[in-house]
């Protein structure tokens, strides 16, 4: 399995910006060096970063502890908070678009109903 030393460095990258931290805090967070988030961030050293560096890594830039060892190695990653806040307003919509749709239907029903009960008979 190969290795995507670029991903990673993508995405502390991206994290560092998204959190508004400097790679000090964040060396500090993990205690590795900062030298170490440099490599990492810039992907200038390409060697072999030990299991607990990752999640140290990952739990100081706010993440659970595996997600840089699964962006490392290609894998799937949990879908982010906001993914997930987002997937449940969507399905929270399209449940309400059935709600209206029934109700629509219902009224559409009440109305025909009324309007026979109307007629002379």
């Amino acid at each position: 399995m190969s290795e995507d030393w670029a991903a990673v460095a993508k995405a502390i990258d991206e994290r560092i910006e998204q959190l508004g931290v400097l790679q000090r805090a964040v060396a500090e967070r993990a205690h590795v060096s900062q030298a170490i988030i440099r490599e990492l961030q810039y992907n200038t050293v390409q060697r072999r970063r030990s299991a607990r560096t990752l999640e140290a890594l990952s739990v100081a830039l706010e993440w659970d502890p595996q997600h840089l060892g699964r962006v490392l190695r290609g894998g799937k990653l949990p879908p982010t908070a906001e993914q997930q806040v987002s997937d449940r307003l969507a399905a929270i919509e399209d449940r309400l678009s059935e709600i209206v749709d029934r109700l629509d239907e219902i009224n559409a029903n009440l109305t025909a109903r009324g309007e026979a009960d109307d007629r002379p008979g």
